[in-house]
């Protein structure tokens, strides 16, 4: 049974979530602030998903996915009553990969951590060792590694990084990564594909810089031809 953290400081909500969870036969860990959301997942590092509010006490929803994805690119829902575009950006480049704004029907919230759970566990492109001068990518162990030190990357980030490692050269247009990755169920703006790129970009440093190329008023490709030059 897959473990399922909700945080809400609104106990209706946690309650009706986690009721909709265990009838879909996953085990709901329920959380009235981040702080209680933390120290469930470090109880329980198993855990498949996180369910999050924005506005919690103790800590913010931002700030919970923020310290997860330095450990973790376990997937993340934001579900929340803001649906301001700030809050939407704010979140993704947090690391979450989902965005529901409430009043949300619990059954399409249900469908949404299900195929958040199918894309999370199944490989989009490889199941091998991808290279690229000093970057490795390990599909079968879900691991990065840029000059032997081990790169954190959230699922989107690695899900974008994989993809264009696949076939280097080829260009990827913003609309095929929003279908391929975040699924054609998503209701985000287009521009979230981009914000993932920027930050993909920025933990991958120089080898990112040089190799993550921007076809402008397309998308995105992977550049093996030179180690230098300005970025695309």
């Amino acid at each position: 049974m897959k473990k399922i953290i909700v945080a809400d400081d609104e106990e209706l909500i946690r309650r009706l979530v986690g009721d909709f969870l265990l009838n879909e036969g996953y085990e709901p860990l329920l959380a009235e602030d981040g702080e209680k959301a933390m120290k469930l997942y470090a109880e329980n590092p198993d855990v498949a998903l996180l369910i999050l509010d924005i506005m919690m006490p103790e800590i913010d929803g931002w700030e919970v996915c923020r310290r997860i994805r330095e450990r973790s690119s376990v997937p993340i829902i934001m579900l929340t009553a803001r649906s301001q575009e700030y809050d939407q950006l704010t979140a993704f480049d947090a690391g979450v990969d989902d965005y529901v704004t409430k009043p949300c029907s619990p059954s399409v919230l249900m469908k949404r951590v299900a195929a958040l759970l199918r894309r999370s566990e199944n490989s989009p492109v490889s199941s091998g060792v991808m290279a690229v001068d000093d970057l490795k990518l390990d599909a079968a162990a879900h691991e990065v590694w840029l000059e032997g030190k081990s790169v954190s990357l959230t699922l989107k980030e690695y899900s974008i990084l994989q993809k264009l490692l696949a076939v280097p050269g080829r260009v990827y247009t913003r609309e095929q990564l929003l279908d391929d990755i975040w699924g054609y169920d998503f209701e985000g703006d287009i521009r979230t594909v981009d914000s993932h790129v920027a930050r993909l970009r920025t933990k991958l440093g120089e080898w990112g810089t040089n190799h993550i190329k921007t076809i402008y008023g397309t998308g995105y490709k992977l550049d093996v031809g030179t180690k230098d030059g300005a970025q695309g």
